[in-house]
């Protein structure tokens, strides 16, 4: 079941493509025409988003079927149909492209996911995304990151405790930053802290922080990190994160990296809905 923040931004993607309804489909198509019909995946892809699908097919007509013919985070190659569609026809064509948009964002967010972790194979490094996700979409989107192997960071500001530089500098400083938000969240909540300089570093681990976050350091300042937390903590590595970056960073013997890229630039896979039957007389 999808949760109601989904629900509603399918329904707001629907009354932004509709409209008053789909004008071509009442002009051309006889009222009860049905049709079948494929999601084609066209290019070489890790799927994700097949229940979104579904609930947006429903939403349109609850008598629409959709039955998918791949598991959800399949690895499919260019041409795979991954689910079928049956039902009215009009309902079906007037639900098609917010389906296909939906599918085509979620799956280019798996598929990119994917290669980055593949990146980082041999290491220990853990791969996870961010905030930086489309307003309204970071449900789906964190969704789709964990459906192409990658872990979710906090979902939101109330997730946990994390002091960034400008914490720290109205707090004045690593110690107080740390200390102030140590004594309002007690002992049970752990607490981490982003660093820019190896000083700072040393700060927050003498502070008594959790997790440290190193942001936009070069390589070899974070391999003298690692070795300066000396496994104390865990370590994150933030900033700049390219798939061609990843495997040099999870080199240095960090924990985690975090990328940005996993859902503000991943690139929509090419998606497609084909008819493969109307019903006799439905047309030419």
């Amino acid at each position: 079941m999808l949760p109601q923040s989904v629900q509603a931004l399918i329904q707001l993607a629907l009354a932004e493509d509709i409209g008053r309804g789909d004008a071509t489909s009442a002009a051309v198509l006889p009222p009860g025409t049905a049709a079948r019909a494929v999601v084609l995946v066209k290019e070489d892809a890790r799927v994700a988003g097949l229940p979104v699908v579904a609930a947006v097919f429903h939403a349109v007509d609850p008598g629409v079927v959709v039955t998918p013919l791949v598991a959800e985070g399949a690895d499919v190659a260019a041409g795979t149909a991954v689910c079928r569609v049956e039902g009215d026809a009009i309902a079906i064509l007037g639900a098609e492209r917010t389906a296909l948009n939906f599918l085509a964002r979620l799956t280019g967010i798996a598929t990119l996911t994917r290669s980055a972790v593949a990146q980082l194979a041999g290491t220990k490094a853990k791969l996870l995304d961010t905030r930086k996700t489309t307003p309204g979409w970071r449900y789906l989107e964190k969704y789709a990151v964990r459906v192409g192997g990658g872990m979710n960071h906090r979902f939101g500001l109330d997730d946990m405790i994390l002091i960034k530089d400008n914490h720290i500098a109205l707090a004045g400083g690593v110690r107080a930053a740390v200390a102030r938000a140590r004594a309002h969240a007690g002992l049970a909540q752990k607490i981490e802290v982003e660093v820019e300089t190896i000083d700072q570093l040393r700060e927050a681990l003498a502070s008594g922080a959790d997790l440290i976050l190193l942001d936009n350091m070069d390589l070899a300042t974070m391999r003298q990190a690692v070795a300066e937390a000396a496994g104390r903590v865990p370590l994150e590595a933030s900033g700049n994160m390219t798939l061609d970056r990843l495997a040099a960073v999870a080199a240095t013997g960090v924990d985690y990296i975090s990328m940005g890229a996993l859902t503000h630039s991943a690139t929509s896979i090419d998606v497609s809905l084909d008819v493969e039957l109307a019903a006799p007389g439905a047309g030419g």
